[in-house]
């Protein structure tokens, strides 16, 4: 699995996009040279194949073995469903929240206590909503094998989060900048603002004057 051409495909359709000059504000308030939109990936078939053969060869390369697909809701579902049906893997997939009514489930789909599951994400940013599904498993008495993902900006926040389980991602930050970097989508200065976002992204807009 070649993290460097899965960056290629972002950039390629636009599933992430940097401006280190006129930064975006996410929902936090917090200001970023990037931004990240894959589930625009799901509408480019050719590459959406790619990554989905991504996904099982990292689940192969690292011995995962698991009984259930678990995909987050909302954007790790259409992957999980992909994987799993590759796979022939039963699935199910992670609300944010239980529900208010019903049945009050949080887990959607058939899972039985005791069985190993693989989380699927398609981005990891502080970490902080992916670990709440990895937690939302195991309290329902399941063991996750692992989480696997698309894309993570490498936050310190993630990496804390993700300390007692494993996590695996196709691409991360530090392989796009260097793509975008070297294909002339950003210049070195402005390689150099990105990459000084990932280590303080609640300072960094301060200090690069915005």
């Amino acid at each position: 699995m070649n993290e460097k051409k899965i960056a290629e495909i972002l950039l390629k359709v636009k599933a992430v996009t940097l401006s280190p000059n006129k930064p975006y504000t996410y929902a936090s308030g917090i200001k970023s040279p990037i931004y990240c939109d894959n589930r625009l990936l799901i509408s480019h078939p050719v590459e959406r194949k790619i990554i989905v053969d991504g996904f099982l060869e990292l689940i192969e390369q690292n011995n995962l073995k698991f009984d259930v697909i678990a995909g987050t809701s909302t954007a790790g579902i259409p992957w999980a469903a992909w994987i799993s049906s590759k796979l022939d893997k039963p699935m199910v997939y992670i609300r944010g929240e239980a529900k208010q009514h019903g049945k009050g489930n949080q887990i959607e789909g058939k899972i039985l206590a005791g069985q190993k599951v693989i989380v699927i994400e398609d981005l990891i940013s502080t970490g902080g909503s992916s670990k709440a599904a990895v937690d939302a498993v195991k309290e329902a008495g399941n063991e996750v094998v692992a989480c696997v993902a698309i894309f993570t900006y490498e936050m310190e926040k993630a990496k804390k989060a993700f300390s007692d389980c494993k996590l695996f991602t196709l691409t991360k930050f530090s392989a796009l900048i260097d793509v975008a970097h070297k294909s002339n989508y950003i210049d070195e200065e402005e390689m150099e603002k990105a990459l000084a976002w990932n280590k303080d992204p609640e300072g960094w807009a301060k200090k690069m004057g915005f």
